[in-house]
Formats: C-alpha cells, sequence, structure tokens
C-alpha cells in the first residue's frame, strides 16, 4: 500500500470497527479490544475478570412476603373454624334429633308397660274367674262356697298361692256343717285312697293360736283325737294343719311338706 495512503485506511478501519463492522481477522488483530479479550478467555472456560452485583435484597420486601404468609395462614385457619363451626351445628342437630326420637321412644315404651300391665291384670282377672268356674262346676257347693279338690302336691304357701290366682283361698271350714260336707267331698274324691289335703289353717305367728289362712280366729275344731295319736302333737315345729281323706280329721304338719289342697270359692261373686 501506498504510504501515503495508510492514514486514511486506518481512518476508515476505526470508523468501520466503530459501527461494529471489524472481523475478528486481519487488521482488527493487532488492536485487541477489553471485550474480545474477554471473549477469548470466557471460550478457555476461565473466569470472567468481573461478575454481576446481586440485587441488594430490600427489608420491605422480606416484610410483606412474611405479612402476606401469616394472612394466607390465617385464612386458612378461618376456614378450619368454619368447617368445624358447621360440623358442631350439624352434630348439634343430629344429637337434637337423635334426643327427640328417643325421647318418642320413651313415651312408646311407657304406653306399652301401661299396656302390658293391663293385659296382665285382665289375664289374672280372667284366670280368677276361670277358676271360680271351675271350682263351682267341677267341685262341691256348700251354701254360697264352692269347693275344689287339686291332686297336685304343693307345700302350704304354694298351695295358698294357687288358690289366690285361681280366684279363691285355701279351704277354711267355719263350723260343723262345712266340716262334714268338706270330709264327705274329700272321701268322695280320694276313695278308696286316704290322702290328706291342706286346710287353710296355721299357728305360724303364735304357737298354739290356731287362725284361717285370711287372719281370722279358728272357733271349730275337729282334730284326731286317738290315744296312740292324738292331735295337734308337732309343737313348734308343725304348724300347719291339713284333712285326712278317710275320716275328715285334722292333722298338724311341717308347712314345707308336699301335699293336695283344697280351695275355697265365694260364689256370691257371679250372682
Amino acid at each position: 500500500m501506498d504510504p501515503s495512503l495508510r492514514p486514511l485506511a486506518l481512518l476508515t478501519l476505526g470508523a468501520l470497527c466503530a459501527l461494529g463492522g471489524c472481523s475478528p481477522h486481519g487488521a482488527s488483530e493487532t488492536v485487541p479490544t477489553q471485550a474480545a479479550g474477554l471473549k477469548v478467555k470466557r471460550a478457555r472456560g476461565d473466569n470472567p475478570d468481573f461478575l454481576p452485583e446481586p440485587e441488594p435484597t430490600h427489608a420491605t420486601s422480606d416484610f410483606e412476603n412474611s405479612y402476606n404468609y401469616v394472612l394466607s395462614r390465617l385464612a386458612s385457619l378461618d376456614q378450619s373454624i368454619h368447617k368445624l363451626n358447621v360440623g358442631q351445628y350439624t352434630l348439634d342437630v343430629k344429637v337434637s334429633q337423635f334426643i327427640d326420637r328417643l325421647s318418642r321412644v320413651d313415651a312408646k315404651v311407657v304406653e306399652l308397660e301401661d299396656n302390658i300391665r293391663e293385659v296382665h291384670q285382665h289375664s289374672k282377672d280372667n284366670r280368677k274367674e276361670l277358676g271360680r268356674l271351675e271350682g263351682c262346676q267341677k267341685g262341691r257347693r256348700v251354701g254360697y262356697k264352692c269347693y275344689l279338690v287339686y291332686n297336685t302336691k304343693e307345700d302350704y304357701a304354694g298351695a295358698s298361692r294357687k288358690c289366690l290366682e285361681r280366684g279363691g283361698r285355701m279351704a277354711m271350714p267355719r263350723d260343723r256343717k262345712e266340716q262334714e260336707a268338706l270330709a264327705d267331698y274329700v272321701k268322695t274324691f280320694f276313695h278308696p285312697g286316704n290322702w290328706p289335703v291342706w286346710l287353710g289353717i296355721n299357728d305360724l305367728r303364735s304357737e298354739g293360736t290356731y287362725v284361717f289362712d285370711d287372719g281370722t280366729g279358728v272357733s271349730y275344731f275337729q282334730w284326731r283325737r286317738h290315744f296312740l295319736s292324738s292331735q295337734p302333737d308337732g309343737g313348734k315345729r308343725e304348724n300347719c294343719v291339713s284333712m285326712s281323706s278317710d275320716d275328715g280329721d285334722w292333722w298338724d304338719h311341717y308347712c314345707d311338706r308336699s301335699m293336695n289342697y283344697l280351695c275355697e270359692f265365694d260364689d256370691r261373686v257371679g250372682l
């Protein structure tokens, strides 16, 4: 190149480089720039001569983040409390419904118990009426009384209870007429055997003081009188009275002994 034109060429090249038209090859290699040096170093994997500074952390930004987090947690807690309130309300409604149903069930149970008691009482009354009718139809009538022998074994207390359940009571002969009628009936019932039957007579409350099963005093007695076995002879051990079926005499016995029994019914109830 003409030495006189070199200054002009350099000026033109500088202008082109200023416009970004320089090539990494050729004349531009003789005047390396700082940026070109950095590109070469980065290509080799070296650390750059300078690093971008991190953006500064502002205290206001951290406070806003914490405030927003607390608000979100409070909102979540409020939703949970709302769900609990809804659940509590639902539970209260169900408990109220359950109590109401339980009250209705209790009322039904009370009504059912009343009905059961009423039916039970009707059953007892019917059984007593049937027992009275049976006693007067199958037994022996003496005046306004009907007597019936039950050929089943019971102790004194059991026999008394059975007579009451049938609408009667243990036989209580109060005079000679009733005693003779009962003796004839019992003898006929068990003929030809000899079986004792309970009468409604005892001295359980006071030794030697005999009373009927209804608590009234006994004024007529038909004790067995014999030189070998005169009655009563049991003392405080034998406190309940039976009638012998062969002759109608009275004997005292242990009250827990099981034997047949004789009930009486008041026929005036049906008149």
